[in-house]
């Protein structure tokens, strides 16, 4: 009988575990991968684990009364919306995430979506290849020195944005309720209040976890206070807007367009209004990915997973009372 620990990776989309398996042999646990949608997926594949890595797959306050061994949930990735904190917590299992291994990535992308849209690269693009040659379907276009690019959430990744958008000519402000207004971050960004950025920003891009004070942050009266010019770009979460009120804006020219890699249903459903909106430039939750990125997230994930096995701090916790 093996008597390591069992850690079960509840859900990933990739092929290759190598990383996991890499710090499985230095740090002797068993690793059992698994491909669960639901709780009760989750439940039945993991009986008897002592650990989770997990995706996608929600793991809820049910998973934790019914697997009584935890002793850590470790998530792929820097938000730990799908996992249960507090139920975690009453049962002692420590949550883990981490944070800032796609800073540049996420950074990247949300300036790519932004300039895509500033210059009609996407709208260009499929004009052209039916044979149309015309600036008319993109029109207006604004030179992007002067513009001004709005951050909703000024921690590593929103800094990181705004850094790079100075760095193409945009104006950067900035919003997040740890910062006050008034105030200029130490890398050089306007801190404003959230309603002043909404009506200034000529670029809106969010950067914020989603939890019950974010979800449809990006709502209906908020898109009606943005510039009729206006674009929105999303590289965090897609319940942080209101999927139904942005294609309401979109269709309407209440904004000019928008850019967005995460949706509130993922993947995005074949029939979503998105895909019928021609000021829309979307790409499936591919803002983390890099080969860098990609290789330090299955690392430090595992190796989370592995400190908290072994008795150590690892190197992110979400609740590290739990460890107290």
């Amino acid at each position: 009988m093996d008597s390591r620990p069992l850690v079960v990776v509840t859900d990933l989309d990739q092929p290759s575990l190598a990383e996991e398996e890499a710090v499985s042999a230095a740090e002797g646990f068993e690793l059992v991968r698994a491909e669960c949608r639901t709780e009760e997926e989750v439940i039945s594949a993991a009986s008897g684990a002592d650990a989770l890595i997990v995706q996608y797959a929600p793991i809820t306050r049910a998973v934790f009364e019914a697997l009584p061994k935890l002793k850590v949930v470790a998530r792929y990735g820097v938000g730990v919306d799908t996992v249960d904190v507090d139920a975690a917590t009453e049962h002692g299992v420590a949550v883990c995430n981490v944070p800032d291994y796609g800073t540049e990535d996420v950074s990247d992308h949300a300036i790519a979506l932004a300039l895509s849209l500033a210059r009609g690269v996407v709208g260009l693009d499929r004009e052209l290849r039916t044979g149309n040659y015309s600036l008319a379907p993109v029109q207006p276009l604004h030179r992007i020195a002067g513009r001004v690019f709005g951050v909703v959430g000024l921690g590593l990744i929103g800094a990181a944005t705004a850094r790079k958008a100075r760095g193409v000519g945009y104006q950067t402000i900035g919003f997040d309720p740890l910062y006050e207004a008034g105030t200029t971050t130490a890398d050089g960004t306007e801190v404003v209040t959230f309603d002043e950025l909404i009506r200034r920003a000529d670029v809106v891009s969010l950067h914020v976890p989603l939890n019950a004070h974010t979800r449809h942050l990006i709502n209906a009266d908020v898109l009606e206070a943005m510039k009729p010019g206006a674009v929105l770009v999303n590289t965090c979460r897609g319940g942080v807007v209101d999927t139904e009120a942005l294609v309401d804006a979109l269709r309407s020219g209440g904004i000019r367009a928008a850019g967005l890699d995460v949706f509130e249903q993922e993947p995005l459903p074949k029939d979503s209004a998105l895909f019928e909106l021609p000021n829309t430039v979307l790409t499936p939750h591919a803002a983390w990915y890099s080969e860098e990125s990609q290789v330090e997230l299955k690392r430090r994930t595992a190796q989370n997973t592995a400190d908290v096995l072994a008795g150590r701090k690892p190197r992110n916790i979400v609740n590290p009372e739990v460890l107290a």
